[in-house]
């Protein structure tokens, strides 16, 4: 397997001299090309592993931006076959974008629930993390929690939050949006801002940190920052973080929790697309979903497949059942109640 770390679309050439030499028919049919957002050492593993099983050989460059940009300049040339992500607004970036191709396959559609895959085939997840709320052991004595909660009174000045225009807020506020309508979305969004304890700032794990501090007593994060807290070893600091907090699943009563996915999607123009399908396929498989989920702390899509011990035990996660499809279509409009609300700028008093 090679592999390839670069970033910027002026770096496309060389990973095409340097990876991709003119391919004789015999030579394309053997191998596939990946470009990844996920970095290298959460997914090299499952892609030496695709090798061993199938004889076929990958190709990988990886780079934190710019490859949905790198594949739209290439045109017609481009060599990705395979479009990685670890996020969602990736995969609807590159559908947007028009350098993405629908496919069906039985294998792929019987591994991987409807909601989480493009009616039209452009674009599957592989793992999910749910929206949830890290509360302090300390100071938060309920164990149950919904979103709508989060507008009441009770919590005035508890709450803490990054940016709502970070993808992964803009994400919930558009589930809230297709769930309960823009005019209480709005409504919503504006009581919770005013709960906040201070300004938005900071990412998912500063969440973590600001409740350990008491700054706050819930924040809002993804679920895997808890198993990357955990497991840090290098920064026993996040382990104090995560120790000092719980997971709240919100709506397990109702709904379910909100949930984001990373993905994968077949390049437009793949030269080699029977094996980038067969590359999707594998991931979609067994093996490769437990591995994926348990290197990333996330879960898996596949609902015969369990997630990690660590996953496990931070109780169990009834997710929200509505197509992500459909919420996606919602962004937009949440970005907007974001701005109109301002929401960033932190409570008014």
């Amino acid at each position: 397997m090679k592999s390839l770390h670069i970033s910027g679309i002026a770096a496309a050439a060389a990973f095409a001299a340097a990876y991709l030499p003119p391919a004789t028919p015999a030579i394309a049919a053997e191998s596939v090309n990946v470009y990844s957002y996920r970095e290298a050492a959460l997914i090299e593993p499952l892609l030496k592993a695709f090798e061993a099983k199938t004889g076929i050989k990958v190709n990988a460059v990886y780079g934190k931006d710019g490859l949905i940009e790198r594949i739209a300049a290439e045109g017609r040339n481009s060599p990705a076959d395979v479009l990685l992500t670890n996020e969602f607004a990736l995969l609807l970036a590159a559908r947007d974008a028009g350098i993405t191709q629908g496919i069906k396959t039985p294998a792929v559609e019987s591994s991987i629930p409807a909601e989480y895959r493009d009616p039209d085939g452009h674009w599957f997840g592989l793992t999910r993390r749910a929206r949830v709320i890290y509360a302090s052991k300390d100071r938060v004595k309920q164990d149950a929690i919904t979103y709508e909660e989060l507008a009441e009174p009770k919590w005035k000045g508890k709450i803490c939050s990054r940016s709502g225009q970070y993808t992964y807020n803009t994400s919930l506020i558009a589930s809230i949006i297709a769930h309960k309508g823009e005019a209480y979305a709005e409504k919503w969004l504006k009581a919770v801002k005013e709960n906040l304890a201070q300004k938005p700032s900071g990412g998912d794990r500063d969440q973590a940190k600001f409740v350990f501090e008491g700054r706050c007593d819930i924040g809002i994060g993804n679920t895997y920052y808890m198993g990357a807290m955990t497991r840090n070893e290098k920064k026993p600091e996040e382990q104090k973080w995560a120790a000092s907090i719980k997971l709240l699943f919100p709506n397990a009563a109702e709904r379910g929790a909100h949930v984001n996915i990373s993905g994968a999607a077949i390049a437009k123009n793949a030269p080699n697309k029977a094996n980038a399908i067969k590359l999707v396929e594998f991931l979609a498989g067994v093996e490769a979903q437990q591995t994926y989920a348990a290197a990333n702390n996330e879960y898996p899509v596949r609902p015969d497949v369990a997630p990690s011990k660590i996953v496990q035990s931070w109780g169990e996660l009834k997710a929200d059942k509505i197509p992500l499809a459909e919420w996606a279509k919602l962004r937009k409009k949440a970005s907007e109640l974001v701005d109109k609300v301002g929401f960033d700028n932190g409570p008014s008093s």
